[in-house]
């Protein structure tokens, strides 16, 4: 059986997520949820499910714990085996968007002391040439939505559609990969 992001949220996502009072699973469902309620494509809607997968990855399920070691650029690797770069870079940027939004002081005080945490971690706040290059790159919207969503997804017992919701989604863009591949 070949393991997919679904199959690392099903068995490894009730994991909690830092101390941000959710599981990574309702966390990464939250994430979904209020992309496709934004009108987001498909592509990114699975984007804001899977965004995450990287932390569930192996021996690297133990970065839940707060422990961040480029789950991003893990994740887009592993997903971009399955998907386009339309879900594998809002996915490796989404912490990239981070470091860029927080140059503004109203965004960073909007963050979890957690969040904040994880940011020192990630590498701080962007300079200025830095967010030039983030700018430039042709997912920063996409990966700028995701990071806004995420940002948000961290209520505790908010009700969303579960995994089985996206599976059609999941399957239509997989099967897109693979006639371009083919």
């Amino acid at each position: 059986m070949r393991k997919d992001g679904v199959h690392w949220l099903r068995t490894r996502g009730g994991a909690i997520y830092g101390d941000e009072g959710v599981t990574l699973l309702e966390h990464a469902l939250q994430c979904a949820a209020l992309a496709e309620s934004d009108g987001a494509s498909d592509a990114l809607v699975v984007a804001a499910l899977l965004h995450d997968v990287g932390l569930l990855l192996g021996s690297e399920v133990s970065n839940a714990s707060g422990d961040d070691r480029q789950h991003e650029r893990l994740g887009a690797r592993f997903l971009g085996r399955s998907f386009g770069p339309e879900v594998s870079e809002p996915v490796r940027l989404h912490v990239e968007a981070k470091r860029y939004l927080a140059r503004d002081d109203a965004y960073r005080d909007g963050l979890s002391q957690e969040s904040l945490r994880r940011l020192d971690q990630q590498g701080g706040v962007y300079e200025d040439w830095q967010a030039e290059g983030f700018e430039a790159h042709p997912y920063a919207d996409d990966a700028i939505r995701l990071r806004r969503w995420d940002d948000q997804a961290t209520k505790p017992g908010i009700e969303v559609p579960g995994l089985e919701h996206y599976a059609d989604r999941i399957a239509l863009l997989v099967r897109a990969r693979l006639t371009v591949n083919s």
